[in-house]
C-alpha cells in the first residue's frame, strides 16, 4: 500500500510510519520539515507548508496514493483545499480529528457517543485565551469533519474521521505524564485542584495506530466518524495512584482552590489532566464496526515510564515552574515542600 501521511512526525505520525513501514508499506511524508524527526532516513519526504495550496499541488503533482492520513489538518478551509487537491487520486482518506468537537457543544453528555456531534454549540468564551484557544481548537475541528462529511455525501470524497482525546506516548510533546513523573519523584507535592475532577481517558498511541491501520485494510468507515478511546474511565486520583505504583514513587498530593493555581500561573502545567477540556469518549462504534481493541491504562504506563526510565528525556518547559510549586506549598504548610 503506498500511503501519504501530512504532517505529524513528532508522536502519532511517528509511530504510525514505523508501523506501516514495519508493515511492507511504501511510506511518504509531507510536512513543512521544521522540526527534526527520528524517521528512517529512506522514507520519502515532500516539503510543503499545507496553507499554501500552490506549493500543495506542485509537491503532489501526478502523485496517486492508495491511502491518506491527514493528522495537521486543523480548519474547514484547509478540508476544502485537501478535497479539491486529492479528490479522484486516492482509495481513502484518515482524518485525525478530535474529542473536542463533543466539548464545544452545549450539555454534552459523558462519555460521548458519535450520536452526540450535532447540536447547539457553545458560545464564544470570554476572558482568558485559555479557554478561547481550545473552543477555537474545537470548532475548527468541526468545520474541517463537516466539509468531509459533505465530500462524502455530494462527491464520495472517501473521508474517515477518527476522534481523539490526550493521546498517551512516550513522544507527547506537551509532557503531560512526564510531567506528573517528574513530580512524584522529586520528594516535593504534587498540587491539584480541588476535586471535582473530569474523569480520565485517554488513547494509547498504539491503539490510536493500530485503529488507522484497520481503516487502511479494510473497505469499512468512509463518510463515517469513529471515536478511538479506551475501555476504561479513571478518575484523576485512580490515574496518579498508578502511575506512582509503576514508578515506584510516594503520592503526596495537595489540594489547592482553582483560582489560587491559576493566579500564580501554575495551571495547566502542574496538572494538566486537571484541565477541563479533557474529553471522555464513548467507544462503542468502533468496537462493533471495526473491531478495535485497546490497552490497559496500567500496561499503557509501565511501557512510558520503562522508556522515560531507560531513555530520560530533557525538562520538559511545564517543570520550569515547580519552584513556584515548592514555595505555594511551603505557604500552605505542606511539610516537605
Amino acid at each position: 500500500m503506498d500511503v501519504l501521511i501530512i504532517g505529524g512526525t513528532r508522536n502519532l505520525g511517528h509511530f504510525l510510519t514505523l508501523s506501516l513501514v514495519s508493515r511492507g508499506h511504501r511510506v511518504t511524508l509531507l510536512n513543512r520539515g521544521q522540526t527534526r524527526d527520528d524517521l528512517p532516513a529512506d522514507i520519502e519526504r515532500l516539503r510543503a507548508d499545507r496553507c499554501d495550496q500552490s506549493a500543495l499541488r506542485r509537491v503532489v503533482a501526478g502523485r496517486e496514493f492508495d491511502a491518506v492520513v491527514d493528522t495537521a489538518l486543523y480548519r474547514g478551509k484547509e478540508a476544502r483545499e485537501i478535497v479539491e487537491l486529492l479528490h479522484g487520486r486516492i482509495g481513502r482518506f484518515v482524518f485525525i480529528s478530535t474529542g473536542q468537537v463533543y466539548l464545544v457543544r452545549d450539555a454534552i453528555p459523558r462519555p460521548s457517543r458519535e450520536e452526540d456531534y450535532p447540536g447547539p454549540l457553545m458560545a464564544e468564551p470570554q476572558g482568558g485565551t485559555f479557554d478561547l484557544d481550545n473552543w477555537r481548537y474545537g470548532i475548527e475541528k468541526r468545520e474541517a469533519e463537516d466539509v468531509l462529511a459533505e465530500a462524502w455525501e455530494r462527491r464520495r470524497f472517501p473521508a474517515t474521521s477518527l476522534r481523539l482525546p490526550m493521546v498517551a506516548s512516550e513522544r507527547d510533546h506537551f509532557s503531560r505524564i512526564h510531567g506528573y513523573l517528574l513530580r512524584l519523584r522529586d520528594g516535593g507535592p504534587l498540587l491539584l485542584p480541588r476535586p471535582p475532577w473530569l474523569r480520565v481517558r485517554h488513547v494509547d498511541v498504539q491503539d490510536a495506530v493500530a485503529a488507522i491501520e484497520k481503516l487502511l485494510a479494510t473497505e469499512a468507515g468512509r463518510g463515517r466518524a469513529y471515536n478511538v478511546s479506551p475501555d476504561e474511565t479513571v478518575t484523576l486520583d485512580a490515574f496518579l495512584d498508578l502511575l506512582a505504583l509503576t514508578a515506584h514513587a510516594p503520592k503526596r498530593l495537595v489540594f489547592v482552590e482553582r483560582t489560587v493555581l491559576e493566579s500564580r500561573g501554575l495551571l495547566p502545567d502542574c496538572s494538566p489532566f486537571s484541565d477541563p477540556w479533557m474529553s471522555e469518549l464513548d467507544n462503542a462504534r468502533g468496537k462493533s464496526e471495526l473491531g478495535l481493541t485497546y490497552t490497559a491504562v496500567a500496561e499503557t504506563l509501565r511501557r512510558i515510564v520503562a522508556h522515560y526510565d531507560a531513555h530520560p528525556p530533557p525538562l520538559p518547559p511545564s517543570y520550569a515552574w515547580r519552584s513556584e510549586e515548592m514555595a505555594l506549598g511551603v505557604e500552605l504548610g505542606v511539610a516537605g515542600a
